[in-house]
């Protein structure tokens, strides 16, 4: 009997409602962010990824990164680095925040994470990657994931080796972007290098890439992946979710109305007041407004007002013109 494409899932001890999950953005998936996925549907979020080294060191900035809000469960924390002591003393920061999972990073293409060796870097030394798995894993109690992509280049596919690699050192699921660290975000999802990925695994697989709706996210699927991640399609829609998840039980969810994703855009703002204070939270917000007004009537001169704002009085009377 064929398994229902959406379903419950297990990553190690932690039992998810579904198998979508908000795959990690920096800058993006902060904790106000977050709680708008879960509320959207989503069965796991990821916090962006965290410098292991930063909190090896104290940074009061990453230390406040690890803060997880009550509506956001399950949560994992992502980690990066190369340094296997510092990432599972990182691990044990996280699981003492309140992280259901740690996620370990060994997929960001970024070049300044790569030459301090960490993040797309660990696909070339799978050991490293290896002792670093199993040194967070035996660091703290709750389940260890790890993300990675297919390869480096173009027609490169690590991936059924490195999902070996960290099944074997006690990683409880993986996540695999579809697409080499070359190409960052752009470019065809390579599906038979995920199909060959799942083959390979006995932990979940969550496959990730260019995931908008139900037919990509079952394209996804129909590869032997176990759940979908999905990143840029939330930014501006963290309700995707709830509308995947319908597709793929046969229902029809219209994608979210202008007036919708406005409203919960002004719930952003509200809920990054409550944890930076209002002109902060505001000001970090300024990255995505582009994002949530993509497509809407004057968004171009909305979003260079909402540049100079400092309340969320302002924010609401500039944003109530899409709303009706």
């Amino acid at each position: 009997m064929t398994a229902p494409l959406l379903r419950q899932l297990r990553v190690g001890s932690v039992e998810l409602k579904n198998n979508l999950a908000l795959a990690p953005m920096a800058g993006i998936t902060n904790a106000a962010f977050r709680v708008l996925c879960a509320e959207g549907g989503a069965g796991l979020v990821v916090t962006e990824m965290v410098s292991a080294e930063s909190l090896k060191y104290g940074n009061k900035r990453s230390f406040q990164m690890l803060e997880l809000l009550p509506g956001e469960h399950p949560a994992a924390v992502q980690l990066f680095s190369a340094d296997p002591a510092c990432m599972a003393l990182a691990a044990v920061e996280a699981e003492r925040a309140g992280a259901d999972i740690i996620d370990i990073n060994a997929g960001c293409p970024v070049r300044k994470i790569m030459r301090s060796g960490a993040g797309s870097a660990l696909m070339k030394k799978p050991q490293l990657l290896a002792d670093i798995v199993s040194r967070v894993v035996k660091s703290v109690k709750v389940p260890v994931t790890v993300k990675f992509r297919v390869g480096l280049e173009p027609g490169e596919n690590l991936a059924p080796l490195l999902v070996r690699v960290c099944q074997e050192a006690g990683a409880s699921a993986v996540t695999l972007h579809g697409r080499p660290a070359s190409q960052f975000h752009s470019g065809p999802v390579d599906y038979d290098a995920m199909a060959a990925a799942a083959a390979a695994a006995k932990v979940p697989v969550f496959g990730n890439g260019g995931v908008e709706n139900a037919d990509q996210a079952r394209a996804v699927l129909a590869t032997g992946c176990a759940g979908v991640g999905v990143g840029r399609a939330a930014v501006f829609n963290p309700a995707v979710f709830s509308e995947i998840a319908s597709g793929l039980t046969g229902g029809g969810a219209e994608p979210a109305s202008p007036a919708f994703r406005i409203g919960l855009f002004l719930r952003f703002l509200e809920l990054n007041a409550g944890i930076y204070g209002e002109e902060h939270g505001l000001a970090r917000a300024r990255k995505l407004v582009g994002y949530w007004l993509k497509g809407l009537p004057n968004a171009s001169s909305a979003r260079a007002a909402f540049m100079g704002l400092k309340t969320l009085k302002e924010a609401r009377e500039l944003l109530i013109q899409y709303t009706r």
